[in-house]
C-alpha cells in the first residue's frame, strides 16, 4: 500500500468532474479513467467526487514533460 501525502490550504481549490472535463477537453469516461489509474487525484465528499485544481495543473504539466 503507498502512503500519499498531500498538503491542502483552506483555499484549495476543488473541481467536480464536468469542470474537469472542460479544463482537460475530454470526456466524463476519461476523466474517470484518469482517476481510477491514479494519474488524476481526487476525494470524495459525501459521495461527490471532487478534483483539486492544483491536481489538474499537475497533471498537464506532467504530460507536458513526458511529451518534451
Amino acid at each position: 500500500m503507498t502512503t500519499v501525502t498531500v498538503t491542502v490550504t483552506a483555499t484549495a481549490e476543488l473541481l467536480t468532474v464536468p469542470e474537469v472535463m472542460a479544463r482537460l477537453k475530454v470526456g466524463r469516461s476519461k476523466v474517470y479513467d484518469l482517476i481510477r489509474s491514479r494519474r488524476l487525484v481526487s476525494i470524495k465528499i459525501d459521495g461527490a467526487r471532487r478534483i483539486p485544481a492544483a491536481a489538474v495543473r499537475d497533471f498537464v504539466l506532467g504530460q507536458i514533460e513526458e511529451a518534451a
